[in-house]
């Protein structure tokens, strides 16, 4: 249920970055660059929630990285395809 509310989390704060890129730039291009400026802030994110998973629940990093790749990918690929979409917009 965690590893959801993560993902959902990520989805969520994707699209406060392309707002706010629609926002200050104003086209799709704008929104493009916070998207594709979500991408690396999300990857310390989601390592940050791997830490947490090792250093306070108490997993080990082999039973923690299958979980950061999910929670990591899921949100970067949706991201690519907004990327993607709004580049040939």
């Amino acid at each position: 249920m965690h590893m959801l509310l993560v993902i959902v989390g990520g989805l969520v704060l994707q699209g406060v970055f392309v707002l706010f890129g629609w926002l200050w730039g104003g086209n799709a291009a704008g929104m493009a660059m916070a998207a594709k400026v979500f991408v690396p802030i999300w990857l310390i994110v989601a390592i940050v929630n791997l830490w947490i998973g090792v250093s306070h629940a108490g997993y080990g990093v082999r039973e923690e990285f299958p979980i950061l790749l999910v929670v990591f990918l899921v949100p970067a690929a949706f991201a690519a395809l907004v990327i993607w979409r709004l580049s040939h917009a």
